[in-house]
C-alpha cells in the first residue's frame, strides 16, 4: 500500500498546531513591524487618519543631521557600556555567594531578588526620592562635610543623571541574572570541585578553575540579554528624569516615544524605531554567533 499521504499528513501536523501561534504573531508582531517600517518612508501631511504621503528617504535624512537623535544614541551606548559589564560579573558574584548551603540561604537569595519583582514604578519613586536634594544620600553627604550635595538627578552640565539612571538599573537586574547564573551553578557536579581540591585548586581559585569555564554560556546569555535591555531602556528614564535635563539622561527608545507620542511624528518615530531594531538586530546575531561558537567550543573538549 502506498502510505505516502500517511506520511505527508503527519509530517503536515506540527505545522498546523503553530498555525494558531502564527496568526496571532502575524497579527501582533509582523504586520505592525511591517506597517511601521512602511511609514518610515512616509509621512503625514495633515491628519493622522489622512493616508500617509511617501517621501522616500527624507526622514532618514533628516535624522543624520538630528543632534538630538545622536545625543540620545551616545546616552544609549553609554548606558551599554556602562550597565552590561556589571550585569555580567556583579551577579555571578552574588549567584557564588548565595550557592553555598549555609543556614536561612533561602532568605538572602529572597531579599536579592525581591528588586526584580518590584514596579519600576513604585522602584523610581523610591530611588528619586534617595537622589533629592534632601534626600538620604545627600544627607550623608552633608554629614560627612559636602555642604551643597550633589544634583544626583537635575545636573544640566554632566552625565550624572544618566549614571543616577544606571544605578536603579542595575539595582533591580541584579538578582534576575543571579538567578540564572545560580540555576548554572547547580547544574554543575560537585566531584570537579573535589578533584580540583586535590589538584590544589582551593578557595576562590577553584572558581577560576571550574566555574568560569563552565558558566561561559551562562555568561554569553546575560550579556546579550542584558544587552538588548539596556538598548530599550525607557521606564527608568520616564519615571526618574523624562530624558532631562538638557536630554542628558534620554535613550532612543524615550526619544521615539517623544516623537510619537508627544509631538505626533509618527513616521518620524517609525524611523528611529527602524535604527532601534538594526542595533537590537545586530546584538541578536552576535548571540547566535558566540552560542554557536559556544557549541563549537563544547564539541571539541568532549
Amino acid at each position: 500500500m502506498n502510505d505516502t499521504p500517511s506520511k505527508l499528513r503527519s509530517s503536515l501536523i506540527p505545522y498546523a498546531f503553530l498555525l494558531p501561534a502564527l496568526g496571532i504573531l502575524t497579527l501582533t508582531v509582523f504586520f505592525p513591524a511591517f506597517q511601521a517600517f512602511s511609514l518610515s518612508f512616509a509621512r503625514y501631511e495633515r491628519m493622522l487618519n489622512d493616508p500617509p504621503t511617501w517621501i522616500g528617504l527624507a526622514n532618514f535624512e533628516r535624522l543624520l543631521v538630528d543632534p538630538v537623535f545622536w545625543q540620545t544614541l551616545r546616552n544609549t551606548l553609554l548606558y551599554l557600556i556602562g550597565v552590561v559589564p556589571i550585569l555580567v560579573f556583579l551577579p555571578l558574584f552574588l549567584a557564588v555567594l548565595v550557592n553555598q548551603k549555609l543556614r536561612g540561604i533561602h532568605w538572602f537569595r529572597m531579599y536579592f531578588f525581591t528588586p526584580v519583582v518590584i514596579s519600576m514604578v513604585v522602584a523610581g519613586i523610591a530611588w528619586n526620592a534617595l537622589y533629592a536634594s534632601n534626600g538620604v544620600f545627600n544627607q550623608i553627604l552633608r554629614a560627612l562635610g559636602w555642604e551643597s550635595g550633589i544634583l544626583w538627578l537635575t545636573d544640566p552640565h554632566s552625565n550624572l543623571p544618566l549614571y543616577s539612571v544606571m544605578v536603579v538599573t542595575i539595582w533591580k537586574g541584579l538578582g534576575y541574572y543571579m538567578v540564572i547564573y545560580l540555576a548554572g551553578l547547580q547544574a554543575i557536579p560537585a566531584e570537579l570541585y573535589e578533584a580540583a581540591a586535590i589538584d590544589g585548586s582551593v578557595g576562590w581559585r577553584k572558581h577560576w578553575d571550574i566555574t568560569l569555564p563552565l558558566m561561559r554560556p551562562y555568561l554569553v546569555l546575560v550579556a546579550v540579554i542584558s544587552a538588548i535591555s539596556a538598548t530599550k531602556v525607557f521606564d527608568e528614564v520616564y519615571v526618574m528624569t523624562q530624558g532631562g535635563p538638557n536630554n542628558r539622561s534620554k535613550t532612543v527608545v524615550f526619544y521615539m516615544y517623544e516623537q510619537a507620542f508627544r509631538n505626533f511624528e509618527i513616521t518620524y518615530a517609525c524611523t528611529i524605531g527602524l535604527v532601534l531594531f538594526l542595533l537590537i538586530f545586530g546584538l541578536a546575531l552576535l548571540n547566535l554567533s558566540l552560542s554557536n561558537r559556544q557549541k563549537n567550543y563544547a564539541n571539541l573538549r568532549f
